[in-house]
């Protein structure tokens, strides 16, 4: 479906150069000389990177619809991941390269979405916090909660943040997948 620039909205996915972008952010200009025009920030959903760029007021660009889908990942076999429809039992396979970094942050039995742009598999994003076992980390020394020192700690998962100096083997952490943070011991 074709829209004009005037129906830009923050987080419609539109067709770029060929590549499926989420708008950003956009404004309209109308300066004293000249034609109106709308500068845009535009997110690239397969690789993430922020593109800016400036189209012409009234310029029509294909609107694309994505469907968001709540799977529950079951494990991996090395090349893929396998998932299934909590609705209809159905299981599907992914490559990792879809899954990429995201595959860190993904524990079995765990929901995560699955992103459509029409029958095309986009991306697979995990929930937004997990709670994951430190599987390996350096000791803690009594009375190094005074200052905001860190230290790395190895997850279930394989993912390595950093974590205060308190956290022990086998602690349960709430992580922020957004940016891989610790945020607090379950």
């Amino acid at each position: 479906m074709a829209i004009s620039t005037a129906d830009f909205k923050n987080g419609i996915c539109i067709e770029y150069n060929g590549r499926l972008c989420t708008i950003v952010e956009f404004q309209h200009v109308k300066p004293g000389k000249g034609g109106a025009f709308v500068r845009t920030k535009l997110r690239d959903i397969k690789t993430g990177r922020v593109i800016d760029n400036t189209f012409n007021a009234g310029v029509k660009v294909e609107q694309v619809r994505l469907d968001n889908k709540k799977m529950q990942y079951l494990y991996n076999d090395g090349s893929d991941y396998y998932f299934m429809d909590n609705d209809t039992f159905e299981q599907m396979s992914v490559p990792s390269e879809i899954i990429g970094d995201n595959s860190q942050w993904l524990k079995e039995n765990d929901e995560a979405s699955i992103l459509y742009a029409g029958d095309e598999l986009i991306s697979i994003e995990p929930q937004m916090f997990v709670e994951l076992e430190v599987t390996e980390t350096e000791p803690g020394f009594k009375g190094d909660t005074a200052t905001n020192t860190t230290k790395p700690a190895t997850l279930e998962t394989g993912a390595t943040i950093q974590v205060p100096t308190f956290v022990e083997i086998g602690d349960v952490l709430q992580i922020d997948t957004r940016d891989g943070r610790f945020i607090k011991r379950v």
